[in-house]
């Protein structure tokens, strides 16, 4: 700014020069020329001047140039660091819906809990009567396994007098007790009537079944597979139910057992014990078994928990 007021002086100069000499026309031919020469260095201070002007109005451009560049790069920053601000905002709002749900997640945890504990308590309240029944079933077993026992010992003690051991097979096999009986000692071959000696066997069996009125029993009739039919009989089945039912009778009529504890069944040739290809086998299978069992609802008191022992 300093050069332009100085370049402004000069050009007044010249002109006040150029006046001067207009007005003093008398002036000597020297005056002149020392005007020219005045005037050109004043023009030559005045050009320079005005270069040196050029140049700082340049220099003035190019830190304008500079201060926009700045500028546009200081907006640039700006619009990267409103981005910034906008992705930090977008992820802090992520982290507020991540602790939201974090938070549900808490207290559904908290709600499954303590369902889990209610259905942990309810299982081992579950398995603790499981535990009591399991005991009862165990306690059950013990007291049947102990009645069979004793009636099968009974059994053996009384039917060992006079009866020969192929005759007889006394068996425990769970809840029961099976007395398997021989066709040859009970019936008189290919018929239903019983022998002497079936009655004298039945006998026995009556008082052992007398002294314990709390069981049934059931008389099962076997055949061998040897077809069979008469006038009185149709075939097999017909023969092991005929033979099943005049042991009931006999007990019944002769020997008082109560027809309220008796069963009659016949099983045919089938369920079979042997082979019937030969004649032993054949032999085993013609058989009547006796079937010595709880009552059902004394079965049932068994397992009535209100009957447990302590």
């Amino acid at each position: 700014m300093k050069n332009l007021k100085t370049f402004e002086n000069m050009k007044y100069l010249s002109i006040l020069l150029i006046t001067v000499f207009c007005l003093g026309s008398c002036g000597s031919k020297k005056k002149i020329e020392e005007l020219n020469a005045l005037h050109k260095s004043q023009m030559d201070i005045a050009n320079k001047q005005l270069g040196q002007c050029g140049e700082d109005l340049n220099k003035y451009m190019d830190r304008l140039s500079e201060c926009q560049r700045e500028i546009e790069r200081l907006k640039g920053t700006t619009n990267t660091s409103n981005n910034t601000v906008d992705l930090l905002k977008a992820q802090l709002e992520d982290c507020k819906q991540q602790r939201d749900r974090q938070v549900q997640q808490v207290g559904d945890l908290t709600v499954l809990s303590q369902s889990a504990n209610d259905n942990i308590k309810e299982t081992l309240d579950q398995l603790e009567d499981r535990d009591k029944y399991i005991k009862l079933i165990q306690a059950a077993k013990t007291k049947a396994d102990s009645i069979n026992l004793a009636l099968a010992i009974n059994l053996k003690g009384v039917l060992s007098q006079g009866v020969a051991d192929q005759d007889v097979d006394i068996q425990v096999d769970k809840t029961v007790v099976f007395v398997n009986l021989s066709d040859k000692m009970l019936y008189f071959s290919g018929s239903s009537d019983l022998t002497p000696r079936a009655n004298e066997v039945l006998g026995k069996i009556a008082k052992i079944i007398e002294s314990r009125p709390d069981l049934e029993v059931m008389v099962e009739g076997y055949t061998d597979n040897v077809p069979i039919k008469n006038s009185c009989l149709q075939d097999n089945w017909d023969l092991s139910v005929k033979r099943a039912t005049s042991v009931v009778r006999v007990l019944q009529t002769k020997y008082n057992v109560d027809p309220d504890r008796l069963i009659a069944a016949g099983r045919g040739q089938y369920n079979t014990l042997a082979d019937n290809s030969t004649v032993e086998g054949r032999s085993i299978n013609r058989r009547t078994r006796i079937i010595i069992l709880p009552k059902l609802n004394q079965f049932y008191d068994l397992l009535n928990p209100d009957m447990a022992p302590e």
